[in-house]
């Protein structure tokens, strides 16, 4: 049982009531209790139908009022017009929980979306916890309840085990679990939210995370509606040390609002979603297989704390393909140390000892040979896991004892690590394996891929504490856009710096500035209203004296004037311009999920072409946005490629933590951030904005203001 009181009563019933309970088991009414009745569900099943005095062999009641006890739980197969009254009587008899199959709420229109709302209000009067409408239900199979109508179990039950699914879709989940059966994996739960009325996937994932009896969730996401709940419920999973796999659909672009900001039309929703929740332990998928492949491997409960892949293999193809994925995905291979290879070339002259581990087809003529390379690279290669391409040898009946011997010591020896095999055969044979603890693939990429995520959630778990975030203090905003002096200035007490700059409003003012900082200068017009400066001609750079000033200052204005007349200037910007750095941009985006969100990346091509970048929710330290800064793919040139000076990484780290923390506290009215570019100086320089766009709700100002 968990602290979720009433769900529990939801997934794991003692008594169920059946409203608008069929005979016809082919019926949504008739098919949870004849799934239950052949599982043999040892609670109690009401079924409530006025138009019959049996159901299935059971008695049947007229009403709700007429049942001999309050339910634990409620499956409601009725038309979306008797829901109400059906949730009333519920709720009257003091059933605390409820399940609606019944479809034509918000999935059907506005006025469907309202009679939902109104649902979840009655229920709540009533203490009772709804899931769905328009669901496919749920099952527990430790203790035989189906409360689902899914197809699915017509050909075949699922299998117990400590695998869940939370799924938003009914009709996917089914299908994830009816995968799981046929791949062998015991899958004991199953929660279908449906529109999520009231019971979210979030509190599906929680409950499992709570669960004694579930130690791998699998779930399907379309729409996140609670990410709060969401992103709780994924911390309580990772400090119980549950793996969460997640494959979220939807990965649509942000609207065109993000048209107005460089740094959001970086970030889209899919992006954001898959930052986010990474950052809290989540295995991010594309593919149900892929799930499947992990969820096994994750089954077994075996975290190897070391992030690493040894190869042994009778096929030095196999050893290279095995490599290459494993070198794609970022799982390490290191090399067998010096003395393990030359110990493991004198048993076999002809091996290949770095890693992959080239035992050629000899050690099927001598087992002890596989036996030797699989424990060197446990032992003196220390590797998370080993995995050994064995293909049909290892299939055979006249190898399976052999092989079994073989392995046996060593799974004994090494109950910390993963031993995988990559096998064809008979699945009576490759079970042999599968029970010894051995796991079995049949793909050596596929089972590459898996060992990562794995091996990944043990280092995640070894490295231990989660990492503090900074305070955010509330950020006093001005009530209107400000222009870019004004975003600096502001930006400026959150500690991002700035090169030297200067507003001016005449022509004079501007060489007095640049006198003042030293040629060259840039300078550029300052308006809230003009984001795009140099789109319009309204930027120049390299100045070099007083009449050049003098010019630029015209032109600017003349610029502005032609592009863009209804702006509002409020003057000139004079800037010391910097070189011999590295351009970088640094942004903000209010996702509407997850709320403010840091982007990083190099700027010019890295950004436009390769989109290049990192994300993280806000806010975080130094040491997190040091993480973003150097996994980007071009981080090399941060760190000084081909002989070039490093940058000074620690100065940007710094500045994107306070961008991150800044934003954390400016609220709901902050949209986005644009500091493009900011050039990160050689080592030991610092770091300065040398641009910033602060884009701000004005709607929400305006609603303030009544």
């Amino acid at each position: 049982m968990t602290d979720l009181l009433h769900i529990d009563g939801l997934i794991a019933p003692r008594s169920v009531a059946v409203i608008g309970a069929s005979e016809d088991v082919t019926r949504i009414g008739g098919r949870p209790i004849a799934a239950m009745l052949r599982a043999g569900y040892a609670g109690h099943i009401l079924p409530v139908n006025p138009k019959r005095d049996t159901v299935q062999g059971l008695p049947c009641f007229a009403s709700v009022d007429d049942l001999p006890m309050i339910p634990d739980a409620a499956l409601i197969a009725v038309p979306a017009k008797l829901v109400p009254e059906t949730i009333e009587a519920l709720g009257q008899k003091g059933c605390k929980a409820a399940t609606l199959f019944s479809a034509g709420f918000a999935e059907v229109g506005e006025a469907g979306e309202t009679a939902q709302r109104q649902l979840v209000t009655l229920a709540r009067r009533h203490g009772m916890r709804i899931l769905g409408p328009n669901t496919l239900g749920v099952y527990n199979v430790d203790i035989g309840y189906y409360g689902t109508f899914s197809s699915s179990l017509d050909t075949g039950y699922p299998r117990p085990g400590n695998i869940g699914i939370a799924s938003q879709s009914g009709a996917f989940g089914a299908h994830l679990g009816a995968l799981a059966r046929d791949r062998g994996l015991g899958c004991s739960v199953l929660i279908t939210t449906g529109n999520e009325a009231d019971i979210t996937v979030a509190e599906a994932i929680r409950w499992m995370a709570e669960s004694d009896g579930t130690d791998v969730i699998c779930t399907y996401m379309e729409a996140i509606n609670d990410a709060p709940a969401l992103l709780a419920a994924l911390d309580v999973a990772r400090a119980k040390g549950k793996p969460v796999l997640a494959i979220k659909s939807g990965r649509s672009a942000v609207g065109a609002r993000a048209a107005a900001s460089h740094t959001a039309s970086l970030t889209g929703d899919a992006m954001v979603a898959d930052a986010v929740l990474s950052e809290h332990g989540v295995v991010i998928l594309r593919d149900p297989e892929t799930m499947m492949d992990i969820a096994y491997a994750a089954s077994k409960m075996i975290f190897p704390t070391r992030h690493s892949l040894g190869i042994v293999t009778v096929s030095g193809g196999a050893g290279i393909v095995a490599s290459d994925e494993a070198e794609r995905v970022g799982l390490p291979m290191p090399a067998m140390p010096d003395k393990a290879q030359a110990a493991l070339r004198q048993a076999l002259p002809y091996a290949s000892p770095v890693n992959p581990l080239d035992c050629t087809a000899q050690a099927l003529n001598d087992p002890s040979l596989l036996e030797l390379f699989t424990r060197s690279g446990l032992e003196e290669g220390g590797y998370g896991a080993v995995l050994c391409f064995l293909t049909y040898v290892a299939g055979s009946k006249a190898m399976t004892e052999v092989i079994l011997e073989t392995m046996a010591p060593l799974r004994a020896a090494y109950p910390d690590r993963i031993i995988a095999f990559c096998a064809l055969g008979a699945p009576e044979v490759l079970a042999r394996y599968d029970d010894a603890g051995i796991l079995v693939f049949n793909d050596p990429c596929r089972a590459v891929r898996a060992l990562d995520a794995v091996l990944r959630h043990g280092a995640d778990q070894a490295h231990g504490a989660t990492v503090l975030q900074p305070e955010a203090r509330p950020v006093a905003l001005p009530q209107g856009t400000p222009d870019e002096a004004q975003a600096k200035a502001l930006l400026a007490k959150a500690g991002i710096a700035a090169a030297p700059e200067l507003a001016v409003t005449s022509a004079e003012a501007a060489v007095l500035a640049a006198e003042t900082f030293g040629y060259p200068v840039v300078m550029k017009i300052l308006s809230p209203d003009i984001l795009h400066k140099s789109d319009i001609g309204a930027v120049k750079l390299n100045i070099a004296d007083a009449c050049a000033v003098r010019e630029a200052y015209g032109t600017i204005l003349s610029a502005a004037q032609a592009h863009a007349p209804d702006a509002a200037v409020t003057g000139v910007l004079v800037a010391k311009q910097l070189s011999g750095g590295i351009e970088c941009l640094m942004g903000i985006h209010r996702d509407p999920t997850f709320g403010p969100v840091a982007v990083f990346g190099l700027g010019g091509i890295f950004v436009e072409v390769l989109n290049d970048v990192s994300l993280r929710a806000c806010p975080f330290g130094p040491d997190v946005a040091r993480e973003m800064i150097l996994s980007i793919r071009s981080a090399a040139i941060l760190r000084g490629a081909r002989g070039q000076a490093p940058a000074d990484i620690d100065a940007l780290a710094q500045m994107l933590s306070r961008l991150s923390v800044f934003a954390a506290g400016a609220g709901e009215r902050l949209v986005s951030i644009d500091l493009n570019p900011v050039l990160a100086m050689p080592e030991g320089q610092g770091a300065f904005a040398l641009d910033a766009v602060i884009e701000l709700d004005r709607q929400e100002v305006a609603e303030h203001a009544h």
